[in-house]
């Protein structure tokens, strides 16, 4: 009986390891895989020392009650910019009319404000996210156009001047995304509560009231699927044609890169360049390259090349001021959540280990292509 049990679990054990070895979740497994070489050379040291403002990174709660995840955040020359994830949307500051709510905001304001981390606001006006007063209140035009002022003003208004390097006293607001995800990938505006009711009006209803409340934030639309030359992306360009012919106060386009492993656009450095001749500076927002899991040796030097080439297309481009990743550890990725069978699209894995994709970010800095 003993002799059976034993061949059994012999002959299970293999199998078992086998299952878990390829189960995407199992953490061992990445133990095998390419890890990043270049570790010593902080991201945004490198790319500030090259001309550009910033690299950075998107951040919120909980993973910045996470120790670890803090630390790495805040790690010297790592990262010069910050964008909370969802903290400052429209839920979060305005869940009742009227009655602002700033805590988690301020408290990623301060995080930033210890590392001297420049800060991206994100967002102010947004089909999603938004209390169901305002996405069902069934407000006229005249009232919803009075509502977003009063949300922009106050989200905006808040937080103008209060962005201070804790050492230099410096402001280190730099920016507000304060339209975002205006268009469907056709081309066509997006049918939210805000165009329904109001009109393409709402959009420089808003640049201008960002404006007003904060004059030295520069103001960005933002949207994905505009990276590479496209429908939307044209639909964008002539948008901020048209904003600019009106004398609305717009300073840049957020281009929010979240790319399919191996199907970054070529198009990126001839896209950013039609959009800075109309006078807006461009910066990737939100960078993740998701991957159909489980990694692999291949996919992990694809992403690598991935990472290195959206990079390089912003150091090419002089408009181009900076590149935000859509967070940086694959432990607190929303990709998994929302396209299930991919993930590990970030340049740390689960076990805040670099990946390769972290060198493809430093060679493309020092202008080599991958």
């Amino acid at each position: 009986m003993l002799r059976f049990k034993l061949q059994t679990l012999l002959r299970v054990i293999p199998v078992l390891f086998l299952s878990l070895s390829l189960h995407p979740q199992f953490r061992f497994v990445n133990a095998q895989l390419p890890t990043g070489t270049e570790t010593s050379t902080p991201l945004n040291t490198a790319i500030v020392q090259a001309g550009k403002k910033y690299l950075g990174d998107m951040s919120d709660f909980p993973e910045l009650n996470d120790e670890q995840y803090l630390g790495t955040l805040k790690t010297p020359g790592l990262f010069g910019q910050m964008t909370p994830g969802n903290s400052m949307k429209w839920d979060a500051t305005e869940p009742t009319r009227g009655q602002f709510t700033f805590s988690n905001g301020d408290a990623i304001v301060a995080i930033a404000d210890s590392a001297g981390q420049i800060m991206r606001g994100h967002t102010c006006v947004w089909h999603n996210q938004l209390p169901s007063w305002v996405s069902s209140g069934g407000f006229s035009a005249e009232e919803l156009t009075e509502i977003v002022e009063e949300h922009v003003k106050g989200v905006v208004g808040h937080w103008a001047g209060k962005m201070r390097n804790l050492l230099t006293q410096t402001p280190i607001s730099d920016s507000w995304d304060v339209v975002n995800e205006a268009f469907n990938d056709d081309g066509t505006m997006r049918e939210s509560v805000f165009y329904t009711t109001i009109g393409e009006g709402y959009i420089a209803t808003a640049f201008n009231t960002a404006r007003a409340a904060d004059p030295n934030a520069k103001l960005y639309i933002n949207d994905y699927n505009i990276e590479g030359t496209s429908a939307k992306s044209t639909a964008m360009i002539n948008l901020v044609k048209s904003l600019k012919s009106q004398g609305v106060p717009i300073d840049g386009i957020g281009l929010q890169g979240h790319f399919i492993l191996g199907q970054i656009p070529n198009t990126l450095v001839q896209n950013m360049q039609a959009m800075t001749a109309l006078g807006v500076e461009v910066a990737f927002t939100e960078v993740d390259i998701r991957v159909e899991l489980p990694e692999t040796e291949e996919t992990r030097e694809q992403q690598k090349a991935d990472f290195n080439k959206v990079v390089e297309a912003c150091m090419q481009v002089e408009g181009c001021v900076g590149v935000t990743l859509g967070g940086f550890t694959d432990k607190y990725s929303w990709v998994p959540g929302t396209f299930p069978g991919f993930g590990a699209a970030l340049i740390y894995d689960e076990e805040y280990v670099a990946k390769p994709a972290y060198d493809g970010i430093v060679d493309a800095i020092k202008g080599k292509s991958d």
